[in-house]
């Protein structure tokens, strides 16, 4: 049987605007009632109760800024959106964000720029791509505090927000869930989908269901050329958070990070034999 909620639209409080109603069973137990029961098809059952209970529950409440369709209230607020841009070290993730809130500030939308303040290879208060490219941003140690750095009237205003090295705020999800659901801005986070170890890295991926768009960038690998997913740590170094750039980081492709590690292994048991060696002559 139809529920009240799809036919609500054609229906006013009225019974006697209440169209006619036909009525099926299936079960055995049903088909013995309809034996039993002659239901009369040119009759108008009674639905008062029901449709007075339907818009009584309708208008409880009501927002004022949402309209009515099919029975159910949309919000009239305007639409947010989550953009996810990930990739290795050096595949173009800071230089494509740019370009992104470049085009939104072209097409006269308020925008904002925000990266970790971990980040400070460049200066804290610009973004900075590998091959020189910048532009002014806000660093903050967390997204929970943009609307109190930004002030009130700024941050209402905004309409695009971008985030730069994403994988170092813990509150990303947060932030972006509120900013995009709640307060209809759009959001275009860039950062790292995993580490070294090729794990997850902070809460980047933890934002990819509730996007609207997620973009996988490569870098081309330093030892062959062919493309690049994943990032080889050259050092030794094994805390997760180490910022750095070439001189600690490249860019391999599958074949060339596997056989990275392994001669990282390699290189690290000889070291560790040699200073035993040592050690015991001392």
């Amino acid at each position: 049987m139809k529920s009240l909620l799809a036919l609500s639209p054609s229906l006013s409080n009225s019974v006697a605007a209440a169209a006619p109603f036909s009525f099926s069973f299936h079960s055995r137990s049903s088909n013995l009632l309809r034996a039993r029961t002659k239901i009369n098809p040119s009759k108008t059952p009674n639905l008062s109760p029901a449709i007075s209970v339907f818009n009584s529950l309708a208008s409880h409440g009501k927002p004022s800024n949402c309209s009515q369709s099919r029975g159910l209230y949309t919000d009239d607020r305007a639409s947010g959106e989550i953009h996810v841009i990930v990739g290795p070290m050096f595949a173009g993730k800071t230089t494509t964000l740019l370009k992104r809130m470049k085009s939104e500030s072209n097409n006269g939308r308020s925008v904002a720029i925000i990266k970790s303040n971990k980040d400070n290879r460049y200066g804290l208060d610009s973004i900075v791509t590998h091959d020189g490219e910048k532009l002014p941003c806000l660093p903050l140690a967390d997204l929970s505090s943009v609307r109190e750095k930004l002030g009130t009237e700024v941050y209402d205003k905004l309409e695009v927000i971008g985030i730069d090295e994403a994988q170092f705020f813990d509150d990303l999800y947060d932030f972006c869930c509120k900013a995009a659901d709640h307060d209809g801005k759009t959001v275009i986070i860039a950062g790292l989908d995993g580490d070294y170890l090729r794990r997850s890295f902070g809460s980047v991926l933890d934002v990819i269901p509730i996007a609207d768009s997620v973009t996988k960038l490569n870098a081309r690998c330093e030892v062959c050329g062919k493309r690049a997913f994943f990032t080889l740590r050259k050092t030794e170094e094994t805390k997760t958070e180490l910022i750095a750039g070439a001189e600690v980081y490249m860019p391999v492709c599958r074949n060339h990070y596997v056989s990275g590690q392994v001669v990282k292994e390699a290189t690290k048991a000889v070291l560790e034999s040699q200073n035993l060696k040592i050690s015991s002559l001392l």
